[in-house]
């Protein structure tokens, strides 16, 4: 794993522009602290760092292969999981190899059949190919948007990077917000439109798509999307495909040269990948190491809510000792949670859903003490269509994303200027409407099957990246990589064919990933019910965030303070609004409070 960036120009030669590539390429030294490199010459800069995972000596970066007078480039964030095979293929047309690492195989990918290597990679990347033959710039992201990669075009000049702070580490891209920018934040909350940067003038390449760009000329292709058509296996042969797919998955993100572990939560997802991966390793000797994450006083501050019905550690004993793993739980306070709130706003360059990230930011950084990789259940529930969403009336008959029904915190605390000049009703109803143009639909459904499609697909595409965002952010902070085998694209396209009515089998949620399970778990595991990832109802928290909220009113140069109701909020916090729950008040105020120091932090300038 790694950070990426670069800097190509259409008007001036960058080889005198090391201190700015390698302020670039320094403001993303968490996601790889291992090494870090610069390569200059004519018109293309690039810079990396390197989290090693997969051959300590070969693989480093930016790696280039001179074809005459030309060279050819290569920055590169991810994992090829299927480079092995690739390489046997590009051996047998003859192409030779120095290292053993899966950069050098997707380099010479892009060396026998250039932009069309995306077709023949499985796995998380993204990644940059300066061709000095064809004067151009490639930028390709994997197909589920497991690795961020943003860009921005300033005055004929293409900046590219892993983060959002790798572009403002140039002096050409301030961090300005727009209307659109603003209605991101305040109107979609973390869950942002995909393509869009959120500052003015930045994108970012969208999941499973490339951007080549040449002289005066971008084309953007979309190399991989969900295609609807009947699903003709009957139930057994269903059931032992998708097994068939998450054993290869999972063996295949076994692969690293630096110890691979595994979360843990007791629930299916976690549990599940946690059996095979044991069972695997156990053939060669190896017993697995698992993590989880709990609150101190959970026993009696846990609550139970729309996503979680019950605490997770019991389940994630009992999963353990089933597995055989080597268990350790991480247990994290209160106080901790409040002072590192404000980290994963830093590691995302936006604001995001506060503790529910700094707590997985304080579990990766247990974890990082004894491994460098872990796997992860994430996106199972967006696939198998696992979440309360899929399965009630008012959410599939919803004219809107569904999250945002439970999401009206945010918008309902804007001060009345703010309201009238952003419209943020009609800014989510288009960015809807622009999503569901996309649904491929399938002839033939009844008005229920269609509408659980498209639930299907904004999972797939609006709410999964938002997750994977979190994680990936969460962990690169501490240079930790997480993989994530539910998101292998073999399995996300069979299973997008899947009727709901067979991935509910046995009257249950995500019951064919039960079946598929039934080898590896225990039966009370295999039918415990969905319970998300825990969020602290400890009230020392509560206080804390609520205390840190009142500051910020109270402080006339805040600069959150024009945007919102201010009395509104301050009459949240002093427990005066009896239709906003503790529970929601404190996703506010974890909100509100990443807003505001974000502005500040970032000398954010808004132009509206």
């Amino acid at each position: 794993m790694c950070g990426i960036t670069g800097w190509v120009s259409w008007t001036r030669n960058l080889e005198h522009q090391e201190s700015i590539v390698e302020n670039m390429t320094s403001s993303i030294t968490h996601r790889g602290p291992d090494t870090g490199n610069t390569w200059l010459k004519g018109q293309a800069a690039f810079g990396q760092r390197r989290l090693i995972v997969i051959d300590p000596e070969g693989g480093h970066q930016p790696m280039v292969y001179q074809t005459g007078d030309y060279s050819i480039v290569l920055t590169y964030n991810g994992e090829i999981y299927n480079f092995k095979e690739l390489r046997n293929e590009l051996e047998a047309k003859r192409h030779t190899f120095q290292s053993s690492s899966d950069t050098e195989v997707l380099l010479h990918a892009y060396l026998e059949w250039e932009e069309d290597c995306v077709h023949h990679l499985n796995g998380i990347f993204a990644f940059s190919v300066w061709d000095e033959r064809k004067e151009q710039l490639m930028l390709g992201r994997d197909h589920l948007g497991v690795k961020p990669l943003y860009f921005a075009e300033r005055d004929g000049d293409i900046l590219f990077g892993s983060e959002l702070k790798t572009l403002f580490a140039h002096p050409s891209v301030k961090p300005v917000l727009d209307a659109d920018g603003l209605s991101e934040i305040f109107g979609l909350g973390p869950i942002r439109t995909p393509g869009q940067g959120v500052f003015k003038d930045i994108e970012e390449v969208r999941a499973g798509h490339y951007v080549l760009f040449q002289h005066n000329k971008r084309k953007t292709e979309h190399y991989w999307t969900l295609e609807s058509k009947e699903h003709t296996d009957d139930l057994d042969t269903t059931v032992s495909t998708i097994r068939s797919y998450l054993e290869d998955t999972v063996n295949r993100q076994l692969f690293a040269d630096r110890p691979v572990v595994s979360m843990l939560s007791g629930g299916l997802d976690s549990s599940g990948l946690t059996a095979i991966a044991s069972k695997q390793l156990e053939s060669s000797g190896e017993t697995l190491n698992t993590y989880s994450m709990d609150f101190e006083n959970s026993d009696d501050s846990f609550e139970e809510d729309f996503l979680r019905v019950d605490r997770d550690e019991p389940w994630v004993e009992k999963v353990s000792q089933h597995a055989g793993t080597e268990h350790e739980s991480v247990i994290l306070n209160a106080q901790r949670l409040v002072d590192n709130l404000l980290v994963p706003m830093r590691a995302r360059d936006l604001p995001g859903v506060g503790e529910i990230e700094s707590s997985l930011y304080l579990l990766f950084t247990e974890m990082k003490k004894n491994a460098t990789v872990a796997l992860s259940g994430e996106s199972a529930d967006e696939v198998f269509s696992g979440y309360p969403w899929f399965h009630k009336q008012e959410f599939l008959n919803a004219e809107t994303f569904p999250w945002l029904l439970n999401m009206t915190g945010i918008s309902a605390v804007l001060s009345d200027s703010m309201k009238e000049k952003l419209d943020l009703p009609a800014y989510q109803k288009a960015r809807y409407e622009e999503a569901l143009k996309e649904v491929p639909v399938l002839e033939g459904e009844n008005d229920l099957q269609a509408k659980q499609r498209r639930m299907s697909y904004m999972f797939i595409t609006r709410f999964l990246p938002f997750m994977l965002d979190r994680k990936d952010r969460a962990s690169m902070m501490t240079g930790f990589e997480v993989r994530v085998p539910f998101c292998d694209y073999r399995l996300v396209e069979y299973l997008w064919n899947v009727p709901i009515d067979m991935k509910n089998v046995d009257g249950i949620e995500k019951g064919i990933l039960r079946r598929a399970l039934s080898e590896y778990l225990p039966e009370d595991v295999l039918y415990r019910k969905k319970s998300a990832y825990p969020s602290t109802k400890d009230k020392e928290y509560f206080e804390g965030v609520k205390n840190w909220m009142l500051t910020i009113l109270k402080d006339p140069s805040s600069p959150l303070l024009p945007y919102i109701n201010t009395e509104r909020v301050y009459q949240i916090a002093l427990g005066e609004v009896k239709d906003v729950q503790p529970s929601q008040a404190k996703a506010l105020f974890d909100y509100l409070i990443q807003i505001n120091e974000w502005m500040k932090e970032y000398n954010i300038q808004v132009e509206i």
